[in-house]
């Protein structure tokens, strides 16, 4: 029987029992068929992963205690993904997938091409965190409200690197930059909406000092395509891909 995995907002603590968030009471229970004493793993972003146990279930309710820590929390890491607006299952999609590889931070931009009205922060939320527990990793990456493209560069920490996927541009691959570039900060990444950037948004990006453009291979992405594959070439190159070993978790 396979062993739920569960995030949750409390602090961890060996033989502290916590709450079961809203909604993992009623999955632990009616889907997953478990019942008191049964075994759960848990994590929250800043204390490891625990293995648990369920002390008491009922309907929506359940409590469960920490036992024992697993794996402890690693530093923070992984690139901050900037991507517009994008129609619901695209951008549902998007948030799931970079959640498996790696994101540390998703902030959804409105640009010129962009669909506003599709970013439900509380729903994209939910989706990151049902990710982040399907694929082991042991936080959840922030999920910021959507803003204009020029509010989220004008507050833009500079030191952080932003590469922006423009494929129209002739730039240059983004593996390439990524190599050519010195050791420094995890370069965050930055990906239009359907029918891409327009060329005024284009040339404005191209005025900020941190930024750069990159391409993305010889054919044009879907956006979704786009922000998924970007993330993997700088993880392959820049990230926990180029550096994992499979014997980081505590006892393996």
């Amino acid at each position: 029987m396979s062993i739920p995995r569960l995030f949750t907002d409390h602090d961890l603590r060996e033989a502290t029992a916590i709450p079961a968030a809203p909604g993992q009471g009623r999955y632990l229970g009616a889907v997953m068929r478990k019942k008191e004493g049964d075994a759960v793993t848990l994590f929250n972003g800043r204390d490891g992963e625990w293995r648990g146990r369920i002390t008491s279930i009922r309907k929506d309710e359940a409590a469960l205690v920490p036992e024992a820590l697993l794996r402890p929390q690693p530093p923070a890491g992984g690139p901050i993904l900037l991507v517009a607006a994008l129609k619901r299952e695209a951008m549902e999609w998007v948030v799931e997938k970079a959640t498996e590889l790696g994101a540390r931070a998703i902030r959804p931009v409105l640009t010129t091409r962009a669909v506003p009205d599709r970013v439900n922060r509380a729903r994209l939320s939910l989706i990151a965190r049902e990710a982040a527990e399907q694929c082991e990793r042991l936080d959840v990456p922030e999920l910021a409200e959507a803003m204009p493209l020029y509010a989220a560069l004008d507050g833009w920490n500079a030191a952080t690197p932003l590469i922006v996927a423009a494929e129209r541009r002739g730039a240059a691959p983004l593996a390439a930059r990524l190599e050519a570039d010195p050791p420094g900060p995890m370069p965050a990444l930055l990906v239009g909406p359907e029918g891409g950037f327009t060329g005024p948004e284009l040339d404005a990006l191209a005025r900020y000092p941190f930024v750069a453009m990159a391409g993305l291979g010889p054919r044009i992405l879907r956006a979704e395509t786009a922000a998924v594959s970007a993330l993997a070439v700088v993880q392959a190159i820049r990230g926990d891909w180029a550096h994992h070993s499979p014997t980081n978790g505590m006892g393996e």
